[in-house]
This record gives structure tokens, C-alpha cells and sequence, in this order.
């Protein structure tokens, strides 16, 4: 496990735990451990279902898992949650996601 990572997980349970914290963890495992990732991803959404970077980060968690659907579902709820924050790079990004994987699944 890398340093950062150790680093991060001593913070989970404790008084600086949070959506930023569980994004920052998903963050460091997307490239070793996807499924991790997924779990930290939502985790941080547990926290706040309004982070739209934190639907991004799930859906390629997913996606990196092999789970097309799943991050379809969450790309889904991310566009919808960016924009009715007004995330504008946020949805256009995952809507470009989101389509690559529908053409994929044949969804369209």
C-alpha cells in the first residue's frame, strides 16, 4: 500500500472523516484497485450525494471493474446531480463518458 494511502486511511473514524477524505482515498486506489476505489467513491457519497466529482470518480471506478452498467447508473445520477448544482464541465464530462459506455452496452 502506498505511503499516501496509509496516510489517509489513518484519518478514516476520525474527526477530519468526510466526503473529501473518502474522494482523496478513491482517488489514490483508482489505478491500483477499482473496486476499492468504488468503495471510497461511495463512501464519499454517503457523506454527500451532491459531490459531482465523487459520481465521476465512481463511474470509472466501475467502468475500470468491468461493471459497464454500473457506471452508467452512476454517470446517470452524477449528470443529473451536476446539473442541478450548475457543475457544468462536470456534466458535460460525464455525459461523454456516459454515451461511450451506452454505445458499448448498445443502449442506444
Amino acid at each position: 500500500m502506498k505511503p499516501m494511502i496509509e496516510n489517509l486511511q489513518k484519518l478514516v473514524g476520525g474527526p477530519r472523516d468526510g466526503a473529501l477524505l473518502r474522494m482523496s482515498l478513491g482517488n489514490a486506489w483508482l489505478e491500483e484497485d477499482a473496486a476499492r476505489a468504488a468503495h471510497h467513491y461511495r463512501d464519499a457519497l454517503g457523506f454527500d450525494a451532491t459531490l459531482s466529482a465523487a459520481w465521476k470518480g465512481l463511474g470509472k471506478a466501475l467502468e475500470k471493474a468491468g461493471d459497464d452498467a454500473g457506471a452508467l447508473a452512476a454517470w446517470r445520477e452524477g449528470i443529473a446531480v451536476a446539473a442541478k448544482r450548475g457543475d457544468r464541465q462536470a456534466e458535460k464530462e460525464m455525459t461523454v463518458f456516459a454515451r461511450r459506455v451506452e454505445k458499448r452496452l448498445g443502449a442506444l
